[in-house]
């Protein structure tokens, strides 16, 4: 399909869809996908990873119309869109397209929240441009994945510019050659790479691309053009950054299959990979109650891409113990926790927490699916226990119902915002279709806390 003019035929889709044309099934998961987004992103809010991207930027700021989500400072739209991807990606509990590993929301739904303080737009039209963003962010995710993943490429940040661009150029009602600029203006930026895991700089991926997707989508509106050809030409975007370059997954059945709909939502907090393990460890630790204390070994079969992406055997802070297999399976065993509390600095370094994690050992079994893992714990008497996990809880097999995922929100978001908050911002997330963004926004914001200045 080498010879299919890509980023045209994708902006001429992304421009004439109505939000009519995205069937009820669908736009029913982007609720789903912004509620979940939303509540990561007020979870998130008073992570000392926030705190240092706005002591940098707000110096910086232009006129400060848009909220940065569950804090009181406010930002140019711009770099709101930065702060609300980096704080709705920071504690790894945000949604995922699993056959890409990309996270959807952080990138479109950082963008569109911004913009909308400033550029008013309906529920309706604002849930529309979410599903178109996600739609053409996991596509072109698809085009190019494993290779492009496997590189080293955080495919987060590199696909989700495109989805941001696309979600905010449609929504602002850019014109076919506009939106094309903007998807080429999109792939000269398109960031963010894999070396950055358990570090701050993983969440300033979706961050950037929210702010560099609408900024593509805004120099395009002002005339400022690119090649019209960005995704697929000689030298354009998917033939330098990957191997692999299938374009019938950007272009076929636009309209009919919808990648939008098999987003899922993480239930512990941390990479993706890891969530078989904790799920396990979880419900060995409900079978054997005190015999938890009597735990000599445990032993971990996974699939190699686990311990390439999770295996730090010892992690120094809480950020790098999201990618511990070795943490997470101690934490999951001990404290029968996965989320966010259980990723904190100083739940890294709890001396029996490090204790039970030496004692933990993983192998690599290419024949294990990257979704499964075989556990084994050896006892101080000598007996085992045998747990085998195919499909993790939140996957497409096992989803996090709307009550869950409601929880999740609450448990989170209250840590930061209080209770009363968290709760009318909940409600009022479930009925974006109705509401106007800006008001939803300015509901995250907490009645007192400590601002950057």
């Amino acid at each position: 399909m080498t010879e299919r003019k890509v980023t045209a035929e994708l902006a001429e889709w992304v421009v004439g869809l109505k939000g009519s044309d995205i069937p009820e099934s669908v736009r029913a998961e982007g609720v789903r996908t912004f509620v979940n987004w939303l509540g990561c992103a007020v979870g998130g809010a008073d992570h000392e990873t926030a705190d240092a991207a706005l002591r940098a930027v707000m110096p910086f700021s232009g006129q400060r119309t848009s909220t940065v989500i569950g804090r009181t400072e406010k930002l140019d739209a711009l770099h709101a869109a930065l702060l609300n991807g980096i704080t709705s990606h920071v504690l790894d509990y945000d949604d995922t397209h699993l056959k890409t590993i990309i996270h959807p929301a952080g990138p479109i739904a950082s963008a569109l929240m911004a913009l909308a303080e400033t550029r008013p737009m309906s529920g309706y039209d604002f849930l529309t441009a979410l599903v178109i963003g996600v739609e053409v962010e996991c596509r072109i995710g698809n085009a190019v994945y494993p290779d492009h993943y496997d590189r080293g490429w955080h495919i987060t940040g590199t696909a989700g510019v495109f989805g941001a661009a696309a979600a905010v150029g449609h929504v602002i009602g850019l014109n076919k050659q506009q939106m094309q600029w903007a998807l080429g203006l999109a792939a000269t930026q398109s960031s963010g790479l894999r070396e950055m895991f358990g570090t701050m700089t993983k969440s300033f991926h979706p961050g950037r691309a929210a702010q560099n997707g609408m900024f593509a989508a805004l120099m395009a509106e002002a005339g400022y053009d690119s090649s019209e050809q960005g995704i697929e030409a000689k030298r354009g975007w998917a033939n330098v950054a990957s191997t692999k370059q299938d374009y019938d997954e950007i272009l076929g059945e636009l309209g009919t299959r919808w990648e939008a709909a098999l987003n899922s939502y993480k239930p512990f907090a941390c990479g993706i990979v890891i969530h078989p393990t904790i799920d396990g460890c979880q419900q060995i630790r409900e079978e054997i109650g005190a015999r938890v204390a009597d735990i000599a070994s445990v032993h971990l079969r996974a699939h190699p891409l686990v311990l390439e992406l999770t295996g730090k055997k010892t992690p120094r802070t809480g950020l790098e113990g999201k990618f511990s297999v070795y943490h997470s399976a101690a934490c999951a065993l001990l404290r029968g926790d996965g989320a966010p509390t259980a990723f904190t600095d100083e739940v890294v370094t709890l001396p029996e927490i490090i204790d039970l994690r030496d004692r933990i050992t993983a192998e690599a079994n290419p024949a294990c699916h990257e979704a499964s893992v075989d556990i084994t714990v050896t006892f101080k008497d000598g007996t085992t226990l045998e747990k085998h996990v195919e499909r993790a809880i939140g996957s497409l097999e096992r989803p996090l119902s709307n009550e869950q995922i409601e929880t999740k929100f609450v448990n989170q978001a209250k840590l930061v915002v209080g209770e009363e908050i968290t709760r009318n911002l909940l409600a009022l997330a479930w009925k974006i279709e109705e509401l106007n963004p800006a008001d939803i926004a300015a509901a995250s914001v907490p009645a007192a806390t400590r601002a950057v200045e």
